[in-house]
């Protein structure tokens, strides 16, 4: 009995045999927290290679300091990728970690950046080396700056892909990240003006908001986690039901699921099947960037990045995806046609 997924690749051969297929437009490529895959993500470098290879959105992630500067940064914590622990010994919690929010902007600027630290070293041992050269933790306004001065010497409109890390402990902190973050993007032109933005969360109750404070001036995603590793309380098996994607409809405008949330692996993960999600967004009009394309981290399923491209952009049609390397895939879309 042929599986899903090789009926779904046998109807895709006969539609373009019999020219049926229609063209789908172009996919947007998303620099996953700038070129991370070259340079330390998040950084003003890896910003400017991202804008460098001509992606369509960069990619932010946003928390708050103390004093309420948002700063880009992936995780609330600062010990992952920085050398907080040497400048600041004595600032952690009683957890051990060391919060951005317990530093003031001033304090942040005084630490280095250093690729992701792993159990000995980078988490990616090929990737930029672990404490060299000298990065910093960017606010949101220069990472702003720096892209909108791009696109002015460029001649480019590269927009943002921006989300908002761990609201609820943000609002239990006492500190209002939604509302902050929103200023500083009206007083840049991104919630009035017609300058490309996505605003993208985990947690559906925060983009809600957006959604009835804003309308739809703005395009909102849901990020969809796994339930075995979220940091919100939300149910994303029920969230990816077409009960819980007809939901999303009514406030979002795009899913962001992982790729194993589409290609779900066998248990032993050398065969994969095709979920009902991708369906189930296209039916209620959603479109689809899942997150994240490594090439140094391909699913044990596919042999090689080629093939993995193939399935999300040839087998599922996918509307945009999130990668460290936007070079490669940028250079995989250039062999493809697609809608004018």
């Amino acid at each position: 009995m042929l599986s899903l997924a090789e009926m779904k690749k046998i109807l895709l051969i006969v539609l373009l045999l019999f020219g049926c297929a229609v063209k789908q437009k172009k996919p947007l490529v998303i620099a996953h927290r700038g070129a991370s895959g070259y340079l330390p993500e998040h950084t003003l470098q890896a910003t400017a290679m991202a804008h460098g290879f001509n992606v369509d959105y960069i990619e932010p992630d946003i928390v708050l300091t103390k004093d309420d500067i948002p700063i880009v940064l992936h995780d609330i914590y600062l010990d992952k990728t920085t050398n907080v622990s040497d400048v600041f010994p004595k600032r952690k919690r009683r957890d051990g970690r060391y919060y951005a929010i317990d530093f003031t902007f001033a304090e942040i600027n005084k630490l280095s950046v250093h690729e992701r630290q792993g159990e000995d070293g980078n988490r990616y041992a090929r990737r930029f080396p672990f404490q060299k050269s000298s990065f910093k933790i960017p606010s949101l306004v220069e990472y702003i700056e720096l892209i909108q001065g791009m696109n002015k010497s460029r001649s480019k409109n590269i927009g943002i892909y921006i989300e908002f890390k761990n609201p609820k402990f943000h609002r239990e902190q006492g500190k209002d990240i939604v509302g902050t973050m929103m200023t500083v993007l009206d007083q840049h032109g991104y919630i009035w003006g017609d300058l490309p933005i996505y605003i993208q969360c985990f947690d559906p109750s925060y983009l809600k908001e957006i959604r009835a404070k804003y309308g739809k001036r703005i395009k909102l995603v849901q990020l969809i986690a796994d339930n075995s590793w979220a940091e919100t309380e939300v149910d994303y098996d029920q969230m990816m039901t077409e009960k819980g994607i007809a939901e999303v409809a009514t406030y979002a405008d795009a899913i962001g699921p992982w790729i194993y949330q589409l290609l779900k692996p066998d248990n032993e993960k050398t065969d994969y099947d095709i979920t009902e999600l991708n369906d189930f967004a296209k039916k209620y009009k959603l479109a689809v960037h899942p997150y994240t394309f490594r090439v140094d981290e391909l699913p044990p399923f596919v042999d090689s990045k080629e093939e993995l491209l193939d399935l999300l952009f040839d087998d599922l049609r996918v509307d945009g995806l999130f990668t460290d390397f936007p070079d490669v895939v940028l250079d995989y879309l250039s062999t493809k046609e697609f809608e004018d």
